[in-house]
């Protein structure tokens, strides 16, 4: 999910300079909402699960969009099996090809063990642009956001949450990968510091079904705080975050939808680290928060188990820098 939301400004800017260019996007069908506000673009909805799943559906693909369009150029941000066989069929059929560079030499060598090298590498925003340079497509990112106004919440949303009249601080506790999480003991800690100023409303965010359970939990248990996981499309999760006044958030999508929606990110990272690109667009550096430590970083997904067995990268992190952070929004 992050990686579709940080092509959302690259692909944004191309548009917006390129108004002869006709564009055809790829993708599960759920981050629809997400390209809408992007002129001529047309977005193709694969569900990798059902319709296109396997060798065979990727050709029924193929021939659906052959037939559709003539395309002049193919180009592949993702690179990964099934856009890797989808690309090859283009190009044995005349198409020109372009697929991105993700660095993976590069990235190998932040995370090893030993001889470690700590410097930080493009941001996959940089790699998408210079993926449409070398198609030939000279582009300079200049992405204002989703929006340009302050959008009017819909009655459904403010059944939920109600009229805005304090701060609002969106919380994300959960990553895919337990490298990414921050306790969750030290996280209701701070749900607890932040509930005990009333002025203060907490929004949590989350997705899957033990994720809700845990936020309705903690949203029964705390004073001024709503669980909205599961009750939300994506399109309303965005104008909910855009009238946050903060985020925080781990190393994961909420970042980057957030960023999306200009909302300042307080980011927690763990075996993940900034300096392997996936920070939040636009957002500032000084609030993530992590640790000095040096088997850090050990994964660029965070899907590796600790070969210290305890996250010290996670579990060390004092509230207090996190608060410190927060408080510059809240």
């Amino acid at each position: 999910m992050g990686d579709v939301a940080m092509t959302i400004p690259v692909i944004d800017s191309f548009a917006r300079s390129n108004p002869d260019i006709e564009i055809t996007m790829l993708s599960s069908p759920k981050f629809a909402p997400l390209f809408e506000q992007i002129p001529h673009l047309t977005f193709f909805p694969v569900d990798t699960k059902k319709e296109y799943k396997d060798v065979g559906g990727i050709w029924k693909l193929f021939q659906k969009l052959k037939r559709e369009k003539q395309y002049d150029c193919v180009i592949d941000l993702h690179d990964v099996l099934r856009s890797k066989l989808l690309r090859t069929l283009f190009k044995l059929s005349g198409v020109p090809i372009f697929k991105i560079d993700k660095g993976r030499e590069e990235k190998k060598a932040l995370t090893r063990e030993e001889r470690k090298e700590l410097k930080p590498l493009k941001s996959t925003i940089q790699r998408y642009e210079e993926t449409f340079i070398r198609a030939g497509y000279p582009i300079k990112t200049s992405f204002e956001g989703l929006y340009k106004e302050t959008v009017l919440l819909s009655p459904s949303i403010k059944n939920v949450l109600g009229e805005k009249r304090e701060k609002w601080l969106a919380i994300a506790p959960f990553a895919q990968h337990q490298g990414k999480i921050f306790p969750l003991n030290k996280m209701e800690e701070l749900i607890q510091h932040y509930t005990r100023n009333t002025s203060t409303k907490i929004i949590l965010f989350g997705g899957g079904k033990n994720e809700q359970q845990k936020l309705e939990e903690w949203a029964k248990n705390y004073p001024n705080t709503i669980s909205i996981a599961g009750k939300f499309d994506i399109q309303e999760e965005l104008q909910i975050l855009q009238q946050c006044d903060a985020l925080l958030s781990m190393d994961s999508s909420n970042m980057h939808f957030a960023s999306l929606v200009k909302t300042p990110v307080v980011s927690i990272w763990g075996a993940t680290h900034p300096f392997a690109g996936f920070y939040g667009y636009q957002q500032d550096p000084e609030d993530a928060v992590q640790l000095d430590l040096a088997c850090r970083p050990c994964s660029i997904y965070g899907n590796k188990p600790c070969k210290k067995g305890n996250y010290p990268c996670l579990n060390n992190i004092d509230n207090n820098a996190i608060i410190s952070k927060l408080n510059k929004y809240i």
